[in-house]
């Protein structure tokens, strides 16, 4: 917006009253570049006397990387005068009487007077801002770091007790217990996966849930080293935070596992397809195989199945376990995560 001064701003008392007051560093310059009028502020940050300014061009105040263009952006300005920051999107320098830089905010609003065009410069020190942005930046650097070393130990403790869960399971002489034993293996190894991306990711408070299913389907699939049946993820990049990502982690090894030990016992060969999709804050999780179905698929009230029921209240969603449509199981969790 163009505001026109009816008084010519040299006998203007309260216009340059204004200016001086101005907490900021404020500046009048004609159309050639030629400095018409400081406050004390722009004294302080250039180390400028008043007297040297006056009259001056304002390009000794530009570095001089800067000071090629500079006329050209004065036109372009003049040309098409209106109220707006100056370089936005780019950094900006100022250069002082003793030769250092600093980097400033400068905002320009045209003025038309008796004598012609001008250019209010409102300029602002940022250097502090500037420093306390890094200092920010660099503390949360330093967090991350300390969070993705957190992750790791959690991974490489976790990853010790699944070994320790091996080495009795292959000590037990009766099977069931055995089997407890790797069941329990299989669910640590599925948190500490988690742990696992984490470490790798940038983002160290969501994890990429799709990449984490390929990993947890390829680590099962080697684990039962069964190939009659092929395991089909379809994840479509869903991120999930932390504590959602544990708990459908631990569901999905459930589900799958309990597909790879029962769903296929009549020696036939299959497919089970994990699917995780979420929009918005709405999430859902499926596998489902093609294998002998539910009424033959001993689930029961088990220990995984408890498990998955406890999960799902914990994230307050819902579970349902049934009949898939190409006559096998499919259990599915649906619940709501912020965005």
């Amino acid at each position: 917006m163009v505001r026109r001064v009816t008084t010519p701003q040299r006998s203007d008392e309260r216009f340059r009253l204004a200016i001086e007051a101005a907490p900021t560093g404020m500046m009048l310059v004609d159309r050639e570049g030629r400095i018409a009028l400081v406050n004390t502020e722009v004294e302080k940050l250039f180390g400028y006397p008043r007297a040297e300014l006056m009259g001056m061009s304002v390009d000794m105040l530009v570095p001089e990387r800067f000071r090629a263009s500079h006329p050209t952006t004065r036109t372009n300005f003049f040309e098409s005068p209106a109220a707006r920051p100056m370089g936005a999107g780019r950094d900006l320098f100022g250069l002082r009487k003793d030769g250092t830089e600093m980097p400033i905010e400068i905002g320009l609003n045209p003025l038309e007077t008796p004598e012609g065009w001008f250019v209010l410069s409102s300029i602002v020190d940022i250097t502090e801002r500037q420093r306390a942005a890094e200092h920010m930046a660099r503390s949360l650097r330093e967090k991350e770091t300390l969070l993705r070393e957190i992750h790791h130990q959690v991974k490489n403790n976790l990853q010790v007790i699944s070994s320790l869960l091996r080495l009795q399971s292959s000590r037990v002489e009766d099977p069931r217990w055995a089997a407890l034993l790797e069941e329990s293996q299989a669910r640590v190894d599925a948190i500490a996966l988690v742990h696992e991306r984490l470490y790798l990711a940038d983002d160290v408070a969501r994890v990429d849930f799709s990449s984490y299913l390929e990993e947890l389907a390829r680590n099962l699939s080697s684990a039962f080293a069964d190939a009659r049946v092929v395991i089909v993820v379809h994840a479509g990049g869903a991120e999930l935070p932390v504590d959602c990502a544990i708990s459908c982690g631990l569901v999905v090894n459930e589900l799958l596992t309990n597909a790879l030990k029962h769903a296929f016992t009549d020696g036939r060969s299959g497919r089970v397809a994990v699917r995780a999709s979420r929009q918005a804050e709405a999430v859902e999780i499926e596998v489902e195989d093609d294998g002998v179905g539910i009424e033959d698929n001993p689930t029961g009230d088990g220990m995984g199945l408890t498990l998955i029921k406890a999960l799902a209240r914990q994230l307050g969603g819902a579970f349902s376990l049934g009949r898939s449509s190409v006559c096998g199981t499919i259990g599915r969790l649906s619940f709501a995560v912020p965005s």
